[in-house]
């Protein structure tokens, strides 16, 4: 019994081990023909070459319909691995004008893991990318003796002006990133960075093609598979029609050579982005090619920072800029009336040392605003912050709120990559910062003349502006107009604002105008359009002072606002000011009057970078 029951053991464990057997037989099996495709791709690799067909990439013009981006082609050397069987690498290297060790290098680049890990012997790779017009010329006519080659023709983007850089972006090799993020990428395919190129990358880009060739046994092309009915045509880019005037683009690059900065102009009516500059620039051909790598290298390296967006990026001190966004709410507020009068003692304010200038005292908001009159705005803040019965951090929330519905302290959401918020301090901050509820208008006074701690960038200072000159709301700044064969995103159809009254806007712009007619900013002054604007200069506690302006025109019909910004060049009226009247007058006449062309020459000769102590290579 005790035998019988030891046997039929036995064959439970026996039958139990084949079934095991069988079972991992059956998985290795499943994995060979399901899951793993090596032998599907050997299959296919030998009677099938499917070749992508890259579309053309959209192209980009300015408002007034001027091309400014297109294609022009370009060559990658391809092959299939397996399919290589290079007897003559001396006359094929000859051929790409490069040397038998370089052809190595450039195969155990394509081959290393880390640096292609795409990499498969039986897929098509890319070897060399960019070969010129002559080499793929010479290739074309021998590339029979080289099986497994073949070239693949893409585009590149070429460009019809230096401008406008920072914009437009540019277009680079996809990342192994990019393809975990987007099946729609293989490896060797072109992505957008930076500018328009990358917030409209899925616009531009349009769908790939696919064309079947069929081999013999030796791997020959004998033709097209079923007469070229399987392949897949290509689907162009949409092109993009840009808010931005290219030659006001260019005539503010100009201006700000030699200079550190940005300009911002936006179409009040519409939020369009007519002009956006930051200094220094680059020239956008620098990062196509051959020579992309080196030369973004170098970009990256240069102390000045060009591929900075200051525009967008730089995070600043507004200054006096901010005195019509106070002058707003202490007017809403009710802490404030038209009439209402601080005095100025030398720029002191309960014995507090703000610093101001030589102008009457004491005076209401609107020679304030014309004056720049530090102490003014300064009393404004505390008689709210302080106000009798109310709480500090109350008061700098619902001041905070206003400014935060103005468009300062959170990304704005301009259709452009990488746009900073800026900084709007809150109760919380300082309660840390002080260690306690404990503090008081004096304790952050110099918030109320855009320093401290508050920081804005020049497209929220340009955005300030539009709004004033809309008397009280603005559009989402965008620097794209138009998608061909599609809408444009709805939130740039959207008014925003805050909630103040429309006849406060009316004193602020009031204001504005005298300080053109007969204040800070009477360089802003041209015949025949009525510029309003405000000056200021932004303390910078690790050198020269900011130079900063903002000002719209016509003061009745509005058709541009504009914000200047010039990093350690003193006064706001001595650089800011006469930057910002060039931009206004080139917008709306197409040219600067003989008798203001002196200020040009002095804005295109001027070099205020020797202020920054940064040096360029």
């Amino acid at each position: 019994m005790r035998k019988d029951y030891k046997l039929a053991q036995r064959r439970f464990v026996i039958g139990g081990f084949i079934i095991l057997i069988v079972i991992i037989y059956l998985v290795r099996l499943f994995s060979l023909q399901v899951s793993d495709d090596t032998y599907k791709l050997n299959a296919e690799s030998n009677a099938f070459l499917k070749k992508t067909i890259y579309p053309a990439r959209g192209l980009i013009y300015d408002r007034n319909g001027k091309l400014v981006v297109f294609n022009q082609p370009a060559y990658d050397l391809m092959l299939i691995p397996k399919d290589v069987h290079l007897q003559d690498t001396a006359s094929f290297c000859s051929l790409l004008n490069i040397t038998p060790e370089q052809f190595k290098e450039y195969w155990a680049d394509m081959k290393n893991p880390r640096k292609n890990p795409g990499y498969s012997s039986y897929t098509p790779q890319k070897l060399i990318s960019h070969i010129s017009v002559e080499e793929y010329g010479r290739l074309q006519e021998k590339l029979y003796m080289f099986p497994g080659f073949y070239i693949q023709t893409r585009t590149v983007r070429k460009y019809n002006s230096t401008a406008g850089a920072n914009i437009l972006g540019n277009i680079r090799e996809v990342s192994q990133q990019d393809i975990n993020e987007d099946e729609y990428y293989r490896r060797g395919d072109y992505t957008g960075d930076l500018g328009v190129e990358k917030s409209y990358e899925k616009a531009l880009r349009g769908q790939k093609g696919m064309e079947i060739l069929m081999r013999d046994a030796l791997g020959r092309i004998k033709g097209k598979f079923e007469d070229g009915r399987r392949d897949v045509a290509p689907e162009s880019g949409n092109n993009l029609t840009l808010a931005i005037d290219m030659d006001l683009q260019q005539y503010g690059e100009t201006l700000m050579q030699n200079k550190i900065g940005a300009i911002v102009a936006i179409e009040p009516s519409t939020g369009e982005v007519l002009a956006m500059v930051t200094a220094p620039n680059y020239d956008p051909q620098l990062l196509v090619g051959k020579e992309r790598g080196k030369n973004y290298a170098k970009l990256v390296l240069d102390p000045l920072k060009p591929l900075y967006d200051r525009a967008i990026q730089g995070a600043y001190p507004p200054g006096s800029t901010f005195k019509p966004a106070q002058g707003l709410i202490f007017l809403q507020e009710g802490i404030i009336n038209e009439n209402t009068a601080f005095p100025c003692y030398h720029g002191y304010i309960n014995g507090i040392r703000v610093g101001c200038h030589g102008h009457g005292s004491p005076l209401p908001l609107k020679p304030a605003l014309q004056t720049s009159c530090n102490a003014y705005f300064c009393w404004g803040l505390k008689h709210m912050i302080d106000k009798r019965g109310t709480q500090a951090a109350d008061q700098l929330t619902k001041w905070k709120d206003y400014l935060v519905d103005m468009g300062y302290g959170y990304r704005l959401g301009v259709d452009l990559p990488h746009e900073s918020r800026g900084f709007i301090p809150n109760s919380d901050y300082y309660s840390k910062s002080f260690r306690g509820p404990r503090w008081s208008a004096n304790s952050i006074i110099s918030i109320a003349i855009g320093q401290g701690e508050v920081t804005a960038t020049p497209l929220q200072i340009a955005n300030l502006c539009a709004t004033i000159a809309n008397r009280g709301y603005f559009f989402t700044p965008h620097v794209v107009k138009e998608i061909a064969d599609s809408a444009i995103d709805a939130r740039f159809k959207e008014k925003r604002g805050p909630k103040i009254d429309k006849k406060y806007y009316e004193s602020v712009a009031e204001g504005m105008r005298m300080a053109v007619t007969g204040g800070t900013c009477r360089l802003a002054n041209l015949s025949g359009i009525e510029v309003c604007g405000k000056t200021g200069t932004a303390q910078n506690s690790q050198g020269k002072d900011h130079s900063v302006f903002m000002g719209f025109a016509p003061y009745h019909d509005p058709k541009i606002a504009v914000a200047v910004y010039v990093e350690n060049a003193g006064f706001g009226a001595t650089y800011g000011v006469p930057i910002g009247s060039l931009i206004i007058e080139k917008y709306l006449t197409g040219e600067i009057s003989p008798e203001r062309k002196y200020i040009e020459e002095r804005m295109l000769s001027a070099n205020t970078i020797i202020n920054s102590g940064v040096k360029s290579h």
